[in-house]
């Protein structure tokens, strides 16, 4: 199962949009508005304060329901592109559910996958794990990179995302560009937590 940070989301959003677009004939907005619905359910994170146990996962954005709504909008509207737009934040939200999982129908209120970076026992004890670390954040990010099948998937989908750009919609290759901050970001928190724990 590929598990996967938010630049990855966003290569996902790429290829999703590249491959679309060669056979519908997108327009910038349309591929536009299918690569941010790969990603920007992420940026909820910055309402982790409003959320049950401050997990932005546990939000409206990270459940199923605007995907339902976009996709029911654009069956009404008769616009294809806003029906991928939908589809493409629920596999945002179904690739979620395989690392630490997300409250995937929202209403129950229940974190719901295959949780496949957190182990049984660490679910049971998660304060005393998160206790071993100066910053609670770091337990969750070392055990993703220290997985290195997770890195290779990220590897992989990013060549994958550079060869769908250039067969399929080359005329939006400068989507490519918009992948590296993403990057930056994860590598630049696992840095700084790395160092903070060595301290």
């Amino acid at each position: 199962m590929i598990i996967i940070h938010i630049n990855s989301h966003f290569a996902i959003g790429v290829i999703i949009a590249s491959i679309s677009s060669y056979f519908l004939k997108l327009n910038l907005i349309e591929y536009s508005l299918i690569v941010l619905a790969s990603f920007i359910c992420d940026f909820d994170v910055f309402l982790s304060k409003y959320a049950k146990d401050k997990n932005h996962r546990n939000l409206i954005s990270h459940s199923i329901v605007p995907s339902v709504i976009i996709i029911f909008i654009g069956i009404i509207l008769n616009w294809i592109a806003l029906i991928i737009v939908g589809i493409t934040h629920f596999l945002h939200v179904l690739i979620d559910t395989f690392d630490w999982g997300t409250n995937f129908f929202y209403f129950s209120h229940k974190t719901i996958g295959l949780r496949l970076l957190i182990s049984k026992e660490e679910q049971e004890n998660l304060e005393e794990h998160l206790s071993k670390y100066k910053t609670p954040a770091s337990f969750f990010d070392f055990k993703y990179y220290n997985n290195k099948f997770l890195l290779l998937s990220e590897l992989i989908i990013f060549v994958f995302m550079l060869l769908v750009v250039f067969i399929f919609s080359l005329n939006y290759f400068y989507f490519i560009f918009f992948y590296f901050p993403f990057l930056f970001f994860h590598l630049l928190r696992h840095y700084k937590l790395k160092k903070s724990e060595e301290v």
